[in-house]
């Protein structure tokens, strides 16, 4: 399947085996974009405004071991990983040599504080050492969340349907968008709206310290659903 799709309104899924890959991209006829994603351990529900799984610090900074260029695989020290639990998502050198290059994890096995390969996409463009630090990062459209008072990842879209607890489906990241506004304040027209820092899941006006996601097409009256031009990716 092709890694974008043109079409009309993409179909409500809420599936329980994949169809596409994450981060799939699919475009409305008048601009609105969707993307493939997977919910996490809460079930979503339609309007709500989403965020990436929860970063884990515990794999970040983790030391590698020499990779020549070419190479398909990494290695690294001690970590602790269930199986295929970074599949689809990133690895970052963070620490020279390499730094600046990130690669797609394809598969690895599950580890427990042990040393672990990670099996990858592309091949290594600059050779790592025992010096070379990473960061592993999970697909953002695995495991999405509905968006929390206090952030711990980044907006990624909004449901525009239901989705069970590990469902799979689309969800909306650009173009107008309907989403609700929380108690805070009416939104007025074309003001820039951020993530709710008292309702999860809901917007208010934007301010600075939190993403803006987009700007409101109407006027939002407080604790009612408004359209929103979303421009989250």
């Amino acid at each position: 399947m092709s890694d974008n799709i043109t079409a009309g309104l993409p179909a409500v899924l809420d599936e329980t085996n994949p169809s596409a890959s994450f981060g799939m991209t699919y475009t409305a006829p008048d601009g609105r974009r969707y993307r493939y994603a997977r919910a996490g351990a809460v079930a979503l529900v339609v309007g709500n405004l989403l965020q990436s799984s929860a970063q884990d610090t515990g794999d970040q900074n983790i030391a590698a071991t020499a990779a020549a260029v070419g190479a398909t695989s990494i290695t690294t020290a001690a970590m602790t990983v269930t199986a295929n639990q970074y599949a689809g998502g990133y690895v970052t050198v963070t620490v020279t040599p390499g730094l600046g290059s990130t690669y797609r994890i394809k598969s690895h096995a599950a580890y427990t504080a042990a040393a672990a390969t990670f099996e990858l996409e592309e091949p290594i463009q600059v050779a790592l050492t025992a010096t070379s630090t990473l960061d592993f990062v999970a697909n953002p459209y695995n495991l999405v969340v509905v968006f929390p008072i206090t952030p711990t990842g980044v907006p990624v879209g909004v449901a525009v349907n239901d989705l069970a607890i590990n469902g799979y489906g689309w969800i909306q990241v650009a173009g107008p968008c309907n989403i609700k506004n929380d108690a805070a304040g009416a939104l007025t027209v074309g003001v820039q709206v951020m993530p709710s820092t008292s309702v999860a899941g809901n917007i208010r006006l934007g301010t600075a310290g939190l993403p803006v996601i987009g700007n409101a097409i109407t006027g939002i009256a407080a604790s009612v659903n408004g359209l929103v031009f979303l421009n989250i990716s």
